[in-house]
């Protein structure tokens, strides 16, 4: 059942990042997401306080915390409603958590060795960051074109319209953060969340012709 969310991000291929100090406003863009057609997101745990933002989100949407690094993290992640863990590293002791509570964890990795240290403990799928800074779009292609059995999450300051380009490259998903929502009401950010999704789901089924 886990792994349900898992695949949805795969189905999916748009994985929303929010950070937010407020709760409030991760609560108001999750819900322009959501509207949007937005099955899976991420709200970073910036401060203690955010905590109440996955609370209320996990009563209308499938909440991965991310940010999280420590046990007390993960656990008030759990307590809070939150239906998968994200981390910026790569560690055991989360992969250990994840299996004792049969959750799914996204672990971040930043280099070749570091995805295929991840992939090795099953990792289902792995985010790669910061994908921009280290290369964009080639960077992916040059690690999938030696180890393509890798699920790939590109992200950090990755736009709404390099998407579909990650995807061409292999990703199996794409994390776009500020770009989602920044600046935009929620109004706006509902309907980037439509646009998006179905420039995807076009391509895929183009792709599958």
């Amino acid at each position: 059942m886990s792994e349900n969310y898992i695949q949805m991000i795969k189905e999916d291929k748009v994985y929303p990042i929010i950070r937010c100090k407020e709760a409030s406003q991760a609560v108001e863009i999750s819900k322009a997401l959501v509207e949007g057609g937005v099955r899976v997101l991420e709200i970073n745990v910036e401060n203690p306080s955010i905590y109440k933002a996955i609370e209320e989100v996990s009563k209308f949407a499938n909440v991965c915390a991310g940010g999280i690094i420590t046990s007390l993290q993960a656990d008030a992640a759990f307590e809070s409603g939150a239906k998968l863990i994200a981390s910026p590293i790569f560690q055991m002791n989360m992969v250990r958590i994840s299996k004792n509570k049969r959750v799914p964890f996204i672990a971040g990795a930043s280099t070749a060795n570091e995805a295929y240290n991840a992939w090795k403990s099953r990792i289902p799928l792995i985010k790669l960051y910061p994908t921009d800074a280290m290369g964009g779009v080639q960077y992916i292609e040059d690690i999938l074109r030696q180890m393509p059995f890798l699920s790939l999450m590109p992200m950090g300051n990755i736009k709404l319209g390099e998407v579909v380009t990650y995807i061409k490259a292999g990703a199996a998903a794409v994390g776009v953060g500020r770009d989602f929502y920044l600046g935009f009401t929620p109004k706006e950010i509902t309907s980037r969340a439509r646009e998006i999704l179905k420039e995807v789901k076009d391509f895929s089924a183009w792709i599958q012709k």
